[in-house]
């Protein structure tokens, strides 16, 4: 019975329970092993079991009443009574089954209150004397959102460590100093001025600087260069234009008389969706302006000065005012080009080698020469033209002719039979009036040298013209004004060789009959021009009518008659009607339609064609099927 009884009073070893905590955060895990370090202290201290009190209590116990405990929360951790391997608990202890629920918080930055350690009393009581203390002084501190909060529930011995909610908690920094009211303004106007920088990429391939100057001024103004060089990047690499087409590219992506209309199955290299800056839609046929108004001055200057035409009654203040109307527009189409130039490089190179436009070209050096022969008398130093100023303007002259009819005779791809087109006598006309202005200065070899080539070359190009060769592809079909250029050379040049001989004999007289039945042959069919586009390009279209209409006068002067008269009367209004029609529709498309200058689509075709998805599809089918076989 003792034995028995000795058995009875040692304590059966107790299952091992697992501890559960619900939040694994790593301070809920630290906070664990704090409590479980001071459980611990506390049973090594105790020793052995204490003297039980009532000895009937220990042999008939009673069944423990544990008191109601509220499940826990997310971030609660229950720890049950702790016993280790090497001290078995107390009676009292396991008697009384007490519980402590701590409530861990649920992110590191809740921590406020000190973690109990090994120093600290582990016992019931203590802890909630701690816990207590800790949440008075909580109170009285103003009960800060970042404490954490002590209570113990009625009925129980356990103390429960509750997170503040979290719409309450607050999170401690160091805070960041603010710049100077004078550095944020000085920031915030730099971010106004870079703010325009951001310039649109898309024509970067036509700039003179490809854009590095725009790059460069805006690095220099502080914006990084990652916020310009994103999607505009990307559109300005895929339209980028690396080289200029070459000519057969031209006439196999464009159509018209002065090949300016695309194709309909080919693509542009610049959006066709949108306006272009003004730059790249100004072309070289905008000299054409000043090329028409100044032969309208040399023609009323003749009117004025000469017999047949003296009982019109007309004064030279007529020939002054288009005069200075021709060097005006002349000084602002040059200055606009001479911008395009400098800053659009690009277009201006595919227009010189656009078959058509290059003609162009000669454009401001013939308006010049006829600005110095329509002069106003009524100017004191018109009757004295220097001889280095026809030196000057015939240089640039020399130079093209050079470039040009080389390529004609090279028989390459800019072969004359190849490029012929009525354009061309653009390029001749000016060595005829370059012979006329410098014979009326009173040279001879130089005007003689420039007449014959000219007229050499004019003979090759009437008769190719004429030919309509197969390989020709830019004459059009139907009649266009452009046909009208093949009065200039005969009417132009009989004048010429007039002032380089002293009279109007016989050469000039066979010259000037080629011009008038020339003439004639498209005035008969003067149906047949209409239904054509405007363009800028119908003013330089006007100086031949008004040479013809001068070379007319010319000839009335030896041949003085009432048909000869009634020749140069005709010839002078239609000639001064033409360039009034072409003034108000300039300024209808101008001011009205606003379309004056459209987006010049002969300077941004593809370098090659791009082939359409429908037919790469067929390709690859092709292909697959051949191989396949």
């Amino acid at each position: 019975m003792q034995e028995s009884r000795e058995q009875q009073r040692q304590p059966k070893p107790k299952a091992t329970q697992r501890l559960t905590v619900p939040c694994a955060s790593p301070a809920a895990q630290a906070g664990l092993n704090c409590v479980t370090r001071a459980m611990e202290a506390n049973s090594s201290k105790s020793g052995a079991m204490l003297p039980p009190r009532n000895p009937e209590a220990i042999a008939h116990p009673k069944p423990p009443i544990h008191p109601p405990v509220p499940p826990p929360r997310r971030s609660e951790v229950v720890l049950p009574p702790l016993e280790t391997q090497l001290h078995a608990p107390a009676a009292a202890f396991r008697a009384a089954q007490q519980s402590v629920s701590i409530s861990l918080p649920a992110s590191p930055g809740s921590f406020g209150v000190p973690t109990p350690t090994s120093t600290v009393a582990a016992d019931s009581g203590d802890l909630r004397r701690h816990a207590m203390a800790n949440n008075a002084a909580a109170a009285r501190g103003g009960g800060g959102p970042h404490r954490l909060s002590a209570m113990q529930d009625k009925g129980s011995n356990s103390v429960r460590f509750t997170p503040p909610d979290r719409e309450e908690m607050m999170f401690r920094s160091q805070p960041i100093p603010s710049p100077a009211p004078a550095r944020l303004a000085s920031r915030a106007g730099r971010a106004r001025r870079a703010t325009p920088m951001n310039w649109d990429r898309r024509y970067d391939s036509f700039k003179t600087w490809s854009g590095k100057l725009e790059r460069q001024i805006t690095h220099l103004a502080g914006v990084p260069d990652d916020g310009l060089d994103g999607d505009a990047g990307d559109v300005s690499h895929r339209t980028s234009a690396t080289s200029v087409p070459e000519v057969d590219r031209f006439y196999a992506a464009l159509e018209g008389p002065e090949l300016d209309q695309l194709k309909p199955s080919e693509d542009l290299v610049l959006p066709s969706d949108t306006t272009w800056p003004f730059l790249l839609r100004f072309p070289i046929s905008a000299f054409g302006i000043p090329m028409g108004v100044s032969s309208q001055a040399i023609l009323w200057k003749v009117i004025a000065l000469s017999v047949p035409t003296t009982f019109l009654h007309v004064t030279s203040k007529v020939n002054l005012v288009l005069w200075c109307v021709a060097a005006a527009l002349m000084v602002a189409v040059s200055a606009t080009y001479a911008c395009k130039v400098a800053l659009y490089f690009e277009a201006v190179r595919r227009e010189y080698y656009h078959p058509i436009r290059v003609n162009f070209f000669f454009g401001p050096w013939i308006t010049c020469l006829y600005l110095a022969i329509g002069v106003p008398h009524t100017l004191t130093w018109a009757a004295r033209l220097p001889h280095w100023l026809w030196y000057l303007l015939m240089a640039p002259l020399l130079c093209l002719a050079l470039k040009i009819y080389g390529q004609w005779m090279s028989g390459g791809q800019r072969r004359l039979s190849k490029v012929a087109n009525p354009s061309n006598h653009l390029s001749l006309l000016g060595n005829f009036v370059g012979a006329q202005l410098g014979a009326h200065m009173g040279l001879r070899e130089g005007p003689l040298f420039f007449f014959a080539v000219g007229l050499a070359h004019y003979t090759v190009l009437f008769v190719t013209l004429y030919q309509r060769l197969p390989t020709n592809e830019t004459l059009p079909k139907e009649l266009h004004p452009v046909f009208f250029l093949f009065v200039a050379g005969p009417s132009v040049s009989s004048v010429a060789w007039s002032k380089i001989t002293g009279e109007f004999g016989n050469a000039s007289k066979v010259a000037f009959f080629v011009g008038m039945f020339l003439y004639a042959s498209l005035g008969v069919r003067i149906n047949f021009f209409r239904g054509f586009r405007f363009s800028l390009a119908w003013w330089a279209y006007t100086s031949p009518m008004a040479s013809a209409a001068a070379a007319a006068i010319r000839y009335s002067a030896e041949v003085d008659n009432a048909f000869t008269k009634a020749m140069c009367v005709a010839l002078s209004a239609v000639a001064t009607l033409t360039v009034v029609a072409l003034l108000a529709t300039t300024v209808v498309h101008a001011f009205v339609l606003r379309n004056l200058f459209p987006n010049d689509i002969c300077i941004a075709i593809t370098e090659r064609k791009v082939k359409p998805i429908m037919e790469l599809q067929e390709s690859d089918g092709n292909d697959i099927e051949a191989t396949d076989a």
